[in-house]
């Protein structure tokens, strides 16, 4: 799938990889969703790759990648790195296929994606925590394929796993009605955005395809910035799914050349849409499933009265991050308020700052103070739930007025995270 094949020869690649995957794959639906359409006065419709066997479009790439190696190949096993969604969909090919697997994983995977890996693949798989980033985890993969020659399954940059991903734009374009104005694709390593690219620049070109990366795991964004893929030195891994430091190569050519435009979301924003989605529509996503939804608002006045897709990348999102998700979005809206905070140390000062600071529907969410009798003052951690954003000057005006104010946290993150 390069720059020099034809329409019929990149097609051709793609109906094979539907052949192989009809009878493993789920054809998820492309289904409307009401409340986003009314919210964005636009035709809002989900591929819901959440729904797949392995609760990610995943599968599709890794399963079409096996089933194009040989015998002789499988038979040395074979060997990936992921962040989770590529390490169930080769877990599962490998129960499937009957061949042996060794999965790296980063130490920091959730631990609902680790377990559900462990499910897929069985006594098939073998799996190695190494390192804190995909990258880490894929440098050690690499060198353990060296060392036992085994055969390595790329999560992303790879035209069989590229071709087994734009069965997912096939399926779009077959179940959509309506021509598509916007399709929102998710990218991590880029071989969904790839896939889908390739399909969309033959079948589809009027479409605008928009890729959307978290903003603190920029590098298809920054790949195409500069003109080639680029090591991003530091990166956030909130949003595991995507939170890969390079892209590929071949997906990053692949995307350069049609990509209508890339979007970076921050990370408060998708747990916002995570919550909602799950309130609203009881969809449970994890954080790179949310992506191309919460991608909306930054294009709403584009959107409107157009036809518009989002790709829900996938659903592996451990319970136990919830209040973690949680409280991201409730400081992104400016809900959530952690403070520095300067207490008298005598009797009946926390009601004075109850009393004449807190707004009737101020709550308060957090408090470490310690007396010391040494002292005249105390200082507190504290934090303050609001009712509403606006709420929060008149807060730090009265904290200042009554003397209790001393620092505020939520602009000091790393300072924030030692105290709370």
């Amino acid at each position: 799938m390069m720059k020099e094949e034809t329409c019929s020869s990149v097609l051709e690649k793609v109906y094979k990889a539907e052949e192989r995957l009809k009878n493993i794959i789920v054809k998820t639906p492309l289904a409307i969703n009401n409340n986003l359409s009314n919210v964005y006065t636009a035709r809002i419709s989900f591929k819901r790759e959440d729904l797949q066997q392995v609760r990610s479009y995943k599968i599709r790439g890794a399963y079409n990648k096996m089933a194009t190696m040989s015998p002789e190949a499988l038979a040395k096993g074979v060997v990936c790195a992921s962040a989770g969604n590529h390490a169930q969909g080769v877990a599962f090919a490998c129960h499937k296929m009957k061949v042996k697997g060794t999965i790296f994983m980063p130490l920091p995977t959730p631990g609902q994606k680790l377990e559900q890996v462990k499910m897929f693949g069985g006594n098939y798989i073998d799996v190695v925590l190494y390192g804190d980033t995909f990258d880490e985890a894929k440098d050690a993969a690499l060198r353990f394929c060296n060392e036992h020659n085994g055969a390595f399954i790329h999560p992303f940059d790879d035209h069989a796993i590229i071709e087994g991903q734009a069965t997912v734009a096939m399926e779009i374009l077959a179940q959509s009605e309506v021509p598509i104005d916007y399709l929102f694709v998710p990218i991590g390593g880029g071989g969904l955005a790839a896939g889908v690219c390739s399909v969309f620049k033959e079948l589809s070109p009027q479409t605008k395809i928009i890729g959307v990366e978290p903003s603190a795991a920029a590098s298809m964004k920054k790949a195409i910035e500069k003109g080639q893929p680029v090591l991003l030195e530091k990166i956030s891994r909130f949003v595991d799914g995507a939170a890969v430091q390079q892209v590929g190569n071949l997906t990053f050519e692949l995307c350069q050349q049609t990509l209508y435009d890339m979007v970076t979301v921050e990370e408060g924003l998708v747990c916002e849409t995570i919550l909602s989605l799950y309130n609203k529509d009881a969809i449970v996503v994890e954080p790179a499933g949310a992506l191309s939804i919460a991608a909306l608002e930054k294009y709403r006045d584009h959107i409107e009265g157009k036809n518009v897709v989002c790709i829900i990348s996938g659903s592996n999102n451990d319970i136990t991050r919830m209040e973690e998700i949680k409280e991201k979005a409730l400081l992104y809206a400016g809900l959530k308020h952690y403070f520095l905070v300067r207490f008298p140390q005598r009797p009946g000062a926390l009601k004075t700052f109850v009393m004449d600071v807190l707004g009737p529907d101020d709550d308060i969410t957090y408090f470490e103070y310690t007396q010391k009798n040494s002292k005249e003052k105390g200082i507190a951690v504290v934090g303050i739930a609001l009712k509403q954003n606006t709420d929060f000057t008149p807060l730090i005006d009265k904290m200042k007025s009554h003397d209790f104010f001393v620092n505020y946290l939520n602009n000091d993150p790393s300072l924030m995270n030692l105290l709370i």
